[in-house]
């Protein structure tokens, strides 16, 4: 996964997106702001989501974040990875570090989200640049 094939959530969610199966992590720009991840919980397998439920807890040094569901589904398959390992979020969010999988009900609803090149744009607006 490249962040040029994601979509992405104001709160820095990103999403890839395979058949009805999406993929789903923080971005690097999330995982840089909240520093050395020491804790995260996510929900179980089958669990029921809906776009933009809260769906896990990440805390790191600096700060307890909520991870938010970009698209309304099932929960297939969490990282197991990390929960064990959570500085693996921080090393690769794009390819290792992601944290579930859910079984989409709406692919639409991806195209509410950011593309890559919106999400730089969010970003810069909100730096102030």
């Amino acid at each position: 996964m490249v962040p040029e094939e994601c979509r992405f959530t104001k709160e820095h969610e990103w999403v890839y997106a395979e058949d009805d199966v999406a993929v789903i992590g923080i971005s690097e720009y999330a995982a840089g702001e909240l520093g050395d991840i020491v804790y995260v919980e996510l929900p179980e397998v089958d669990t029921e989501v809906q776009q933009m439920d809260p769906i896990g807890t990440i805390e790191a040094v600096k700060t307890v974040a909520e991870l938010f569901s970009p698209v309304s589904g099932t929960i297939i398959e969490i990282n197991e990875e990390i929960i064990e390992d959570h500085e693996t979020v921080n090393k690769s969010p794009f390819a290792d570090g992601w944290f579930i999988k859910i079984k989409m009900e709406d692919p639409g609803e991806l195209e509410v989200l950011f593309s890559y090149e919106e999400y730089q744009e969010y970003l810069g607006e909100q730096a102030g640049e």
